[in-house]
């Protein structure tokens, strides 16, 4: 479904919320949760906060291209904050709020941000620390009112009485400012975490994240009536776009979790019909699944996997459009004894999920679908705005990244890389015309993945370009498809495979800690903390058949030889992943660098898989 209208800049989205929806429409402009309910913001109270802060930020010195750091959690100011700036012709730079004190310094230094607007204390002391100001930092904004202490540093209800104060001599000054916007201004300047080296800002123009608003509603069905559950970081492109922009230009209802914590609640309590996800939620949604199916009887969990046996048999008939009248009943009889059940998990309503941010277990998707609940994984990058390709709900294959974008070009280089050109691909690195030049090369967006087309059109990524290691006898090994494969195991919630320049594969594990206390539970594996139990041999018998059983459609020289079992998983704060979830593997394989020595040696039970 196309959206309410064509945008060509996102000032030009604000100003048909303003000027079109506000005066027309009855129901809220979006909701938030409070911690307690979800609160309803109208239009007029959305427009006034909007162009209030921006007027204020006005008075704090912000011009046209200047630029303005947002460190916050999602919350509504989050969203008042990025109108606001981009409104007055000047740019955001989003930044995540788990980023170090030292990363957020070496941000403002490298964007020249006029001004930063965090949310609370915790962000202010991450500026607050800097020794020595950025030159051309003039203000800081908090979000909560009583966290704004220390020169040049304003709360946010200051910033929009002074802009208030600024309307009243002229109403119209913020839309007319706003009206100025063209499509190849800058809107954003995105810092990527990357997995390695320092963060690079990615300069995305209107024209590039409308392009991408546009593709998105010529090719999902998004309509007026539809709830939209968000909960991923609108610091980062992909719910930026997909989950915040694009919404608000179809009319659709948009809800705020506040946060990941509150998305089980949210599911229930708004019964969304579009959700964008990472695969982490839907790996977390199986597991519990699970898990809750181990602790019943053997009769119900025979009928639990009668169910979902008939699930797929069903949704492959479907899809070749040849259903019986046999098979038809059963899947009623199924759904209400079963599959129903788990549809309700995710409010009962919805019509798709679109998984983005790395890779989707193809079981999973086949899993979900199974069950009804339809997960379409997309591809793409920051430098494209997000979004390079996607699953359509007509038109899908699972272990796919689906078709490109309408307006995107997507061919394969001769070293099999990804390349994509369009209005989505950015205008390049901020300030870094050799990194630009490196990454867009006569137009084409190099994308440092590895991937292929199959003959009906559908991408396939394989792995990162720079992941690819080759072993001591002269394999060349693509890690990400075999990690998601060993993902897919039931105890099994992260894992990092090792083996560069080495003899054999090994890997480090990190289980699904509450399905593994839920077998030891079962087998009667006593146990102090989960700690403990990572060390036990009967876990350690159990991951060696777990990975053994995984692995059984590998290559001989593609299969894990050697586990360690790790009693803590990979985090942001420890920098072993990035805020993307991304592996961080040079810093995992330093931090963990005596297992792996014990995996080439001797120790980890010395024994070796099959």
């Amino acid at each position: 479904m196309t959206a309410l209208r064509h945008f060509e800049t996102i000032s030009e989205l604000y100003l048909h919320l303003a000027q079109v929806r506000r005066p027309s429409v009855e129901k809220p402009a979006f909701y938030y949760n409070d911690g307690e309910r979800y609160v309803a913001v109208s239009f007029d109270e959305f427009t006034a906060r909007v162009e209030s802060f921006g007027m204020g930020m006005r008075e704090l010195g912000v011009e046209r291209e200047s630029i303005v750091a947002i460190l916050a959690e999602n919350r509504p100011e989050w969203i008042y904050a990025d109108f606001a700036t981009i409104g007055l012709g000047a740019a955001d730079a989003p930044l995540y709020p788990s980023l170090t004190s030292d990363t957020v310094e070496y941000i403002l230094r490298d964007s020249e941000a006029v001004g930063v607007v965090v949310s609370n204390k915790h962000q202010l002391a991450k500026v607050a620390s800097i020794a020595k100001k950025p030159k051309r930092l003039k203000f800081v904004v908090t979000m909560n009112d009583e966290d704004a202490e220390g020169e040049n540093v304003y709360s946010f209800s200051e910033v929009c009485r002074m802009g208030e104060r600024a309307l009243a001599e002229r109403p119209k000054a913020f839309e007319e400012i706003a009206a100025r916007a063209e499509p190849d201004e800058v809107a954003s300047v995105i810092y990527t975490s990357g997995t390695t080296g320092e963060p690079k800002g990615v300069v995305l123009t209107h024209r590039n994240i409308m392009s991408n608003v546009r593709d998105a509603h010529a090719t999902m069905p998004i309509e007026e009536g539809d709830r939209f559950l968000s909960f991923l970081p609108l610091c980062h492109i992909f719910e930026r776009m997909a989950g915040y922009y694009t919404m608000f230009a179809g009319g659709v209802s948009l809800y705020h979790t506040g946060g990941v914590e509150n998305v089980a609640d949210g599911l229930q309590i708004i019964k969304p019909t579009i959700m964008t996800a990472v695969p982490r939620l839907f790996e977390r949604i199986y597991s519990r699944v699970v898990s809750s199916v181990e602790r019943e009887s053997s009769t119900k969990r025979a009928i639990f996997r009668w169910a979902i046996d008939v699930g797929y048999r069903y949704h492959e008939a479907r899809r070749a459009g040849a259903i019986s009248p046999f098979l038809k009943a059963r899947h009623k009889l199924a759904d209400k004894l079963v599959l129903k059940k788990i549809r309700d998990r995710t409010g009962g309503k919805i019509k798709y999920f679109i998984s983005g941010g790395a890779a989707l277990p193809r079981e999973l998707g086949e899993f979900f679908e199974a069950v009804g609940v339809l997960v379409l994984e997309g591809y793409g990058l920051t430098e494209s705005s997000p979004v390079i390709s996607v699953n359509r709900v007509d038109n899908y294959k699972f272990g796919s990244v689906g078709i490109p974008f309408p307006s995107v070009e997507v061919k394969i280089a001769n070293d099999g890389e990804i390349l994509a050109r369009g209005p989505n691909v950015m205008r390049g690195y901020f300030r870094n015309k050799k990194e630009t030049d490196k990454t867009i090369v006569d137009g084409w967006l190099h994308t440092g993945d590895v991937g292929m087309f199959d003959s009906d059109g559908f991408l396939f990524i394989t792995d990162r370009k720079k992941h690819l290691f080759k072993t001591s006898a002269g394999k060349y090994i693509a890690p990400t498809p075999i990690e998601n494969a060993f993902r897919a195991g039931k105890y099994i919630d992260q894992f990092v495979l090792i083996g560069e320049r080495r003899t054999f594969l090994s890997a480090l594990v990190v289980p699904d800690f509450e399905a593994l206390k839920v077998y030891a539970d079962r087998e009667g594996i006593a146990y102090g903390d989960v700690a403990d139990l990572t060390k036990r041999d009967e876990i350690y018998d159990l991951f060696e058949k777990e990975i053994a059983k995984l692995q059984k459609k590998l290559a001989n020289y593609e299969r894990v030889r050697k586990f360690a079992v790790l009693d803590k998983p990979f985090t942001v704060e420890d920098g072993e992943i990035t805020p993307k979830l991304s592996v961080r593997r040079k810093n995992v394989e330093e931090r963990y660098k005596h297992l792996i020595d014990e995996m080439y040696g001797a120790g980890l039970k010395d024994r070796r898989l099959p």
